[in-house]
């Protein structure tokens, strides 16, 4: 296995520090570099804290900033900040409003996570959203809820354009709510992960399959399909989620093209191309996208297509200003 990295013990913490030099002027560690937060936080706004395991840049950490989060933790690999990262964030960034953790939904981050409100409770004002986006583990019967996918990065989009208009902690939370049943999302990968700890690949594909399903942490999907044309592939993938999401009317579609890690922008955009037409001949028109390389499950080879119906006032808040790492538009 060739990765750039000095070990896999010391590689999440080098990759992190890089991050924090290169963007300095907006972010910091906290203390003990527990978490990292906006170098400049405002007084009296609710203050929107995530985080998860490493492998997923630039989420959590590339969302930092004006617009949307005030702080993330970092776990390792795939594996869940500790409760201690987590109060350690909820500490930095409270400046009087309380707190919104946003919460993908994975065993380990719900267990950290709600362990830290149970400690920290006390001495702030706590409550979490849960983002439960992902198609693929409400189709295999096996009772987990839907796993937080790259929807995660539009209801971090919206939830922290909310917090800069100073709306409250009870309303943040119901607006995060209230997007659950409007985002889905799906992925699909042409191989596997290449994990640094055990220098060994998730799974294995033939050259002419493809693994329909997959998650961030590098799982398999429900089904091993066969090589096929783009359109093919990705007129699946849209056709699955038309078939699961919660329509509202007069609803405004957002259309997210996300990069696994491992695909180039050309094969992006051109998958955006392939969904864009597909969703549009269902007579559903695209109002907002964006298409790159944000929820990422470190070197895999595939792409997610995230579909979300947004009432206006969620599309005003999606066009709001940001200022982040990895997110940046006036």
């Amino acid at each position: 296995m060739k990765k750039f990295m000095n070990t896999a013990e010391t590689m999440v913490a080098e990759s992190v520090e890089g991050f924090v030099r290169a963007h300095e002027a907006s972010v910091v560690f906290g203390p003990e570099r527990r978490c990292i937060r906006r170098r400049h936080l405002t007084t009296g706004k609710v203050a929107l804290i995530s985080g998860g395991g490493a492998g997923h840049e630039p989420m959590h950490i590339g969302f930092v900033g004006h617009g949307m989060l005030d702080a993330a933790c970092v776990g390792h690999i795939f594996t869940s900040p500790t409760p201690g990262q987590i109060i350690a964030a909820i500490e930095e960034v409270d400046t009087g409003a309380g707190c919104l953790l946003v919460v993908k939904n994975y065993d380990g981050d719900l267990m950290n996570f709600e362990m830290a409100i149970e400690m920290a409770g006390d001495r702030h004002s706590l409550d979490m959203v849960v983002v439960s986006d992902d198609i693929e583990t409400s189709r295999t019967g096996d009772g987990r809820g839907r796993r937080g996918v790259a929807g995660t990065l539009i209801v971090e989009k919206i939830l922290g354009a909310a917090a800069e208009r100073s709306m409250s902690l009870a309303d943040l939370k119901a607006l995060g709510e209230g997007l659950n049943g409007r985002i889905r999302s799906m992925g699909v990968a042409l191989n596997g992960v290449t994990v640094p700890q055990t220098e060994r690949t998730t799974f294995s594909l033939g050259p002419g399959e493809i693994e329909m399903g997959v998650g961030i942490h590098g799982e398999p999907g429900h089904a091993r399909q066969p090589f096929a044309a783009a359109d093919s592939i990705i007129g699946h993938l849209c056709d699955t989620i038309l078939a699961d999401i919660a329509a509202i009317p007069s609803a405004s579609a957002l259309l997210l093209v996300n990069g696994l890690g491992g695909t180039p922008p050309a094969e992006l955009y051109l998958a955006y191309n392939a969904a864009c037409r597909f969703i549009e001949e269902k007579s559903i028109p695209i109002e907002r996208s964006l298409v790159g390389t944000y929820v990422t499950s470190l070197d895999m080879q595939g792409l997610s297509v995230t579909l979300a119906l947004l009432t206006d006032e969620e599309i005003a808040l999606w066009d709001a200003p940001v200022a982040t790492a990895a997110l940046h538009w006036p």
